[in-house]
């Protein structure tokens, strides 16, 4: 499914109106009936009471109609304005009108206090004080009024986004509604997707409110949900070889971890060779536990990190695989850092590049750029920041554009990894991938994900296909063991040792209750 800007889905309003000639009005009507639908689908609404917040703009004219709907379904509705009713403009003010004419009681208010008894016997709340164009922080009495809302612990239904959430970000401006459902328009917009605003939305409900496939699946969208996407059928007689061969360049002394996670994942995964480049002392450790991983012992500095005199003999491995993973837990030793940079720029199979690998290419991030094959990059926040120059929260309030901005400019597909990670490609295409969970805040997930990509190319996926596959099923993997274990303790280990599950369900194809899950938004 796309996602929308909050231009673009004007833009696509403005091209409803003027190409189709559909009227502003008809296409509020068929957005009050969405949320009617949504609200119906989770209460039975006749004799129930309802209170409705509405602010002066297109999304508090969404809640006028849906308290007519309700209102015609046998609810008893109050409507409360935030604001100078006077100030209602267009389709708004006909639906305003219309209210006004009919038995539904409605009223501004000036402080929340004022609806405070209609709020403790409602059954439930429709919060229409703001949509997706707010960009200021929210203060005074709809700051007021939200947080009244949130204080009732009764079921609330945000139109198009939990008012207070931003609607390009995700951010919460101040405050935001804590929402049971949101009932969004047209598609999905990228603050319904992304945290904390994903987090405050509840169920997510998408209409299309008549607009055509051709708008909503345009090709100009770029941005959509990372689709579960198959895999190609294992080929009954093959040997290791066919399932791919991986070099892990990673490790230092007491950096254990990260290359066994990664060089073990890519078997977990379904690939057939792995072979690890690490410090020969390191060696012995990590193959008393991953025996399955192949070794490539090499010299070290004083500090226990790979040298740079190891460089011809790495590039010559290089040669022999089908895909190069630089840095888990490789350390930030200068000469190691030096290797690395060296390294990136030198070898001309496809790379991927993770953790102090990433650190040591920022130094001089053109050479990407120059590099003759196809470049993967796996930041976290901290690492996309040292790799665009940008603060984390700078990041994070814009996080699409600076993916988007960096992948064309370092002309690499790169994974920013977090709660809803996003793939960005050089051509401007970010997917949000939605699998997952907090259990996999740990250390060492970002590792098994290396593995899990290198593995799903390995498999016979394109390139750009398995970084978005891998994602997927890394955070598949990290939702099945939360379904054994709890999202409390779960390490990286777990993770690992879920992704054959994990390869397991997606060879099996998703059943209904999957689908919903991973598919964002349920489409009325």
């Amino acid at each position: 499914m796309k996602v929308s800007s909050v231009s673009e889905m004007t833009a696509l309003d403005r091209r409803a109106t003027g190409e189709l000639g559909i009227p502003a009005e008809l296409l509020m009507e068929n957005a009050g009936q969405a949320v009617y639908d949504a609200v119906r689908r989770e209460l039975d609404v006749r004799g129930k009471h309802c209170a409705v917040f509405c602010g002066l703009g297109n999304n508090g004219g969404d809640g006028l109609v849906t308290a007519r709907k309700l209102h015609s379904g046998g609810a008893a509705v109050r409507v409360f304005l935030v604001g100078d009713p006077d100030k209602f403009r267009g389709a708004a003010k006909i639906n305003h009108d219309i209210v006004a004419r009919l038995a539904i009681p409605m009223r501004p208010i000036e402080s929340a206090e004022e609806a405070g008894a209609d709020l403790a016997r409602s059954d439930c709340i429709v919060d229409a004080l703001f949509g997706t164009g707010l960009s200021r922080e929210v203060t005074g009495l709809v700051r007021d009024v939200i947080e009244r809302i949130n204080g009732t612990g009764k079921p609330v239904f945000s139109v198009d986004i939990p008012s207070g959430v931003h609607g390009d970000t995700g951010q919460v401006m101040g405050v935001a509604v804590r929402a049971h459902a949101t009932v969004t328009f047209g598609l999905p917009k990228i603050g319904n997707l992304l945290f904390p605003g994903c987090g405050l939305g509840g169920t997510l409900y998408v209409s299309h409110i008549s607009f055509p496939p051709s708008f909503y699946n345009a090709d100009t969208l770029k941005i959509e949900i990372n689709p579960l996407i198959g895999l190609p059928p294992r080929n009954k007689d093959g040997h290791k070889g066919e399932f791919g061969q991986a070099l892990f360049i990673a490790g230092a002394a007491s950096y254990f971890g990260a290359p066994y996670l990664s060089a073990l994942s890519f078997l977990k995964a379904g690939g057939g060779y792995s072979r690890l480049a690490a410090p020969r002392s390191v060696v012995p450790v990590i193959a008393a536990k991953g025996s399955e991983i192949v070794f490539a012992p090499q010299l070290e500095t004083a500090s226990g990190s790979i040298a740079l005199s190891n460089k011809p003999a790495l590039l010559e491995l290089c040669r022999k695989t089908d895909l190069v993973i630089l840095g888990p837990g490789l350390s930030l030793d200068p000469e190691t850092q030096q290797l690395a940079r060296e390294l990136a720029a030198a070898i001309d199979k496809p790379l991927l590049i993770d953790g102090d690998g990433i650190t040591a290419v920022c130094q001089n991030a053109r050479v990407l750029k120059e590099r003759p094959a196809d470049t993967i990059l796996t930041p976290h926040l901290g690492e996309m920041s040292r790799l665009t120059g940008t603060s984390v929260r700078d990041i994070g309030g814009r996080k699409v554009e600076v993916l988007q901005h960096t992948a064309a400019e370092l002309k690499a597909t790169i994974v920013l990894k977090g709660a809803h990670s996003l793939i960005g490609h050089p051509d401007g295409r970010v997917f949000i991938n939605l699998s997952g969970n907090s259990g996999m805040a740990t250390a060492g997930s970002g590792d098994v994900l290396t593995g899990t990509i290198a593995g799903m190319a390995g498999l016979g996926l394109p390139l750009e296909t398995a970084v978005r596959q891998g994602v997927f099923a890394h955070g598949l993997a990290g939702d099945l063991a939360a379904q054994e274990k709890g999202e409390d303790g779960m390490t990286a280990q777990d993770i690992l040792d879920c992704l054959p599950l994990a390869m397991r369900r997606i060879r099996q194809g998703p059943d209904e209750a999957f689908r919903q899950r991973y598919a964002g938004a349920r489409v009325l």
